[in-house]
């Protein structure tokens, strides 16, 4: 039976600066719901990659007295040496400079010509290079980037221009139709209020430079940096190419996942110009908020308050980066972030708790059974077993959590687990049980729940911190739950098989200073 596709995108990122703490988090949310989504036997198609063209891209070209490809070749080693060291598994990664991408583009484009949705005409108006972004005279805020606050710029120069103002009926009516095509629903009422406010037609293209996508149909003019990232997302599937497989089995797209500054590009244009090529829209748009400092200012260099993927990575390892800002920061809203916070959950959670409680079971495994997981007595199969009524909820409820993108409420429901294991050995106390024969079938069951809930825990927790649990599948004689394609099976209880070699290695965890 053929699996069920599944399409998640983040958005492309700018090859102008480095990969940063809110590129890293976008782009590891995507791989954690890609990671639980093949897991639950889905088809994942997971899409990022990097914006090169536009204007700020060629300026910082000749900054940097290099062409404007050979700079953006410059930057790619960039990302991907961070995403592999965050064990991002995306399948496929698009730069805007392909030729699969151009031929997207002016594939699209062409269509939209065709169909009377684009015409030439004079623009005058603001621009901020830094946004790639137009903007009204009633949009600036003292007369700057309402986004950036820059300096902008006065245009005038032939454009070609996408009816966007045809489109707002359809797109309100969108909304109402789809509730959850914005989410989260903060996000909605922001974009319904934009689009409410009546939309001005859309510049799609530029003639004062040429790094760019040329229009098919006017060679002279490149595609607007905007619509021409837009337009990845089909691209990457092959649309426009002779082979379009991919883009009649993944799209729609289930998720794009975007920062909030961006939302009006991915809620309002991208629809509206999809409806216009009569393609089918994205099932949802996933706004995220912004990542602040401790204090809830903006991130800087210039403060030194700015945190950085591979400082954090350097002080508490992948893994537990992965878990911070999957169990602590809530997707959709602004979070403060500071060290202090991230090393109170890493002990409290990671190696007071779940670390800790592999530790002292797989000790007393080796201790009282030989290092084998030990078979339970048939006497105790209807024995009151907590860990047991816990476990037996949790696939339903992480699936549900991650449906919803809610990666706080999947980690909480694991970690319910975790905590409800360490007092269940701490009640059971089988250091006590292990002093006599008569309880020694006590011990088992006991032993086993508890490495049982580790089994389960690693589990569900592979897609938020795949390298511990693979570690810990290890040491309990089991294989790589990353290629687990049936988590709903695997997660039913008693699936750990007695007899398996227990070992017990290094802490998964090593506590860390509060003070280091």
């Amino acid at each position: 039976m053929s699996k069920e596709p599944f399409y998640i995108t983040t958005p492309i990122y700018y090859v102008n600066g480095k990969p940063h703490i809110g590129t890293a988090y976008t782009t590891l949310a995507a791989d954690t719901v890609a990671r639980w989504q093949r897991m639950d036997g889905y088809d994942v198609h997971f899409l990022t990659g990097l914006d090169e063209h536009g204007q700020k891209v060629a300026a910082s070209a000749a900054e940097h007295n290099m062409s404007p490809q050979k700079w953006c070749d410059s930057q790619v080693k960039d990302f991907t040496d961070l995403w592999d060291l965050l064990g991002i598994t995306n399948d496929d990664f698009i730069r805007t400079t392909e030729e699969r991408h151009a031929r997207g583009v002016q594939e699209f484009l062409q269509l939209l010509y065709d169909k009377g949705y684009l015409y030439k005409d004079s623009y005058e108006g603001n621009y901020c290079t830094p946004c790639e972004t137009f903007y009204t005279d009633e949009d600036l805020v003292d007369g700057k980037c309402p986004d950036c606050g820059r300096e902008v710029e006065f245009v005038q120069e032939e454009n070609w221009f996408f009816k966007l103002s045809e489109f707002g009926d359809r797109l309100l009516a969108l909304y109402d139709e789809q509730p959850e095509f914005i989410r989260p629903a903060i996000r909605m009422n922001e974009v319904r209020s934009f689009v409410e406010g009546g939309m001005h037609d859309l510049s799609i293209s530029r003639t004062s430079f040429d790094w760019g996508v040329p229009l098919p149909f006017d060679p002279d003019h490149v595609c607007y940096v905007w619509v021409d990232a837009l337009i990845n997302y089909i691209s990457a599937l092959g649309y426009g190419s002779a082979d379009d497989s991919a883009f009649e089995r993944y799209w729609p797209a289930d998720f794009h996942l975007v920062g909030k500054d961006i939302i009006r590009f991915h809620c309002v244009i991208w629809p509206a110009m999809l409806m216009a090529a009569d393609l089918p829209l994205p099932k949802n748009v996933f706004a995220h908020g912004f990542l602040m400092a401790a204090d809830g200012s903006k991130m800087s260099k210039s403060k030194g308050n700015a945190l950085y993927p591979l400082d954090l990575i350097d002080r508490y390892g992948v893994d537990a980066y992965r878990y911070y800002f999957t169990s602590d920061v809530t997707f959709g809203a602004d979070a403060n972030i500071g060290t202090d916070r991230i090393t109170q959950v890493y002990n409290a959670d990671l190696a007071n708790s779940y670390g800790n409680l592999f530790s002292r079971v797989s000790n007393m495994a080796i201790k009282y059974f030989d290092g084998r997981v030990p078979e339970v007595p048939a006497d105790f199969a209807e024995a009151d077993n907590p860990l047991k009524d816990i476990a037996d909820g949790l696939y339903e409820r992480c699936r549900s959590c991650i449906s919803d993108i809610d990666f706080c409420g999947a980690t909480q429901a694991v970690m319910e687990l975790v905590h409800r294991a360490n007092l269940y050995v701490e009640d059971a106390a089988p250091w006590n049980l292990a002093k006599s024969p008569d309880t020694k079938g006590e011990l088992a069951f006991v032993i086993y729940n508890a490495l049982e809930s580790c089994r389960l825990a690693a589990l569900y927790l592979a897609p938020f911190m795949p390298i511990s649990s693979t570690e810990l599948f290890a040491r309990l004689g089991l294989g790589d739950p990353c290629a687990i394609d049936d988590v709903e099976h695997e997660g039913v209880w008693g699936g750990l098989p007695a007899g398996n070699p227990v070992t017990k290695g290094d802490p998964l965890f090593v506590r860390i200073s509060d003070k280091a």
